[in-house]
């Protein structure tokens, strides 16, 4: 069996400190493997594997030491784990438990430089069809499968899983793994990209800087633009959620809705936001049927032509000290980011 409190530390240690991060909330997600090889590997050695692509980054970045995983292959959830390290590898081409994988369609191949060291907490294997998996299943059912490395799953749902299954007493294998570590970085030109060394700020990864500042900055304004009287606490802030008509990058909902929700919807551009941004976030907004108490378009700029709408508060970004010709790690961007309402 691992010893959990070792791994903590020599995680810590061996990555310089730069991947501990101290949560204000508790995050459940659902983790898509590629196929059942790689299913029985990650649960043999507890440990989840994301690939050298964009969104396979961005999954790194948006899943944090303390949240909880379960994996999601074949419409079922396995497992329930709670993440206990984090760590990237050079040359991972050729580490173990994963082969690449080269996908037909582009023929592109992928390997797993990022990793997730996990500790087990039960053992489940539910389908997905059940109605306690329902806020991640309309993810599913609209966007017609898969096609994305991880789904951020509700409180309500998190806490149906944790009285699934039965407490997890089963041997792990823990895999050592020889090769050397390093920080990704992000970049704010394409041209030092460096995958995955160095990626390129895309929306995606946008998105997470944001999910993640918005408590401690503006939570508490946009609550009150709304003239909602809830404390900012009663709230989580969730990744992408699919709708019929596309997709929310944030969306913002009561943990525990006594009755009724109120949902905040929000959308991020990393560029000038135009007339036509704020028409798709109302017709998302019509989406709720009256549970909606707004939405918030979070962009660089925008356009001069756009008119007032008493139901979307407009935020424009911003980083804080930062030369563009640098690299940054997640960490220090996300103590960068500078969000500013315009009312």
């Amino acid at each position: 069996m691992y010893n959990w409190d070792k791994i903590i530390i020599e995680l810590f240690w061996s990555s310089g400190g730069s991947m501990m991060v101290v949560q204000d909330s508790l995050n459940y997600f659902l983790i898509s493997v590629s196929n059942r090889r790689n299913l029985e590997l990650c649960i043999k050695h507890a440990l989840a594997g994301f690939t050298n692509s964009v969104n396979g980054f961005w999954a790194f970045l948006d899943i944090e030491i303390g949240d909880y995983v379960s994996f999601l292959y074949g419409a079922r959830a396995k497992n329930l784990y709670r993440v206990v390290g984090k760590a990237a590898y050079r040359d991972a081409e050729n580490l173990p438990p994963w082969d690449p994988i080269t996908f037909k369609s582009s023929g592109k191949t992928y390997y797993f430089p990022f990793r997730l060291y996990l500790k087990p907490e039960r053992r489940l294997d539910e389908s997905m069809v059940k109605p306690e998996f329902l806020y991640v299943a309309e993810n599913l059912l609209l966007r017609g499968g898969y096609r994305k490395t991880h789904f951020h799953a509700d409180t309500i749902t998190f806490y149906n899983v944790s009285t699934m299954g039965e407490p997890y007493n089963r041997d792990v294998e823990r895999l050592e793994v020889e090769g050397e570590e390093f920080t990704p970085k992000l970049v704010f030109k394409r041209e030092y990209q460096e995958i995955p060394i160095k990626y390129y700020i895309r929306e995606q990864i946008l998105q997470s800087l944001i999910r993640n500042r918005l408590r401690e900055t503006i939570l508490e304004d946009i609550l009150n633009y709304f003239s909602i009287d809830n404390d900012p606490e009663e709230f989580e802030i969730l990744g992408e959620k699919a709708l019929p008509e596309g997709y929310i990058d944030i969306f913002i909902k009561l943990r525990h809705p006594p009755g009724a929700n109120k949902y905040i919807l929000v959308e991020v551009k990393t560029g000038k936001a135009s007339k036509k941004d704020i028409k798709q976030l109302e017709k998302y907004l019509q989406e709720f049927k009256g549970e909606t108490a707004g939405g918030v378009l979070i962009a660089k700029d925008y356009a001069e032509n756009i008119p007032k709408y008493p139901n979307i508060l407009k935020v424009k970004y911003h980083f804080n000290d930062i030369d563009k010709d640098n690299e940054y790690t997640f960490p220090e961007l996300l103590g960068k980011v500078c969000l500013d309402l315009l009312l």
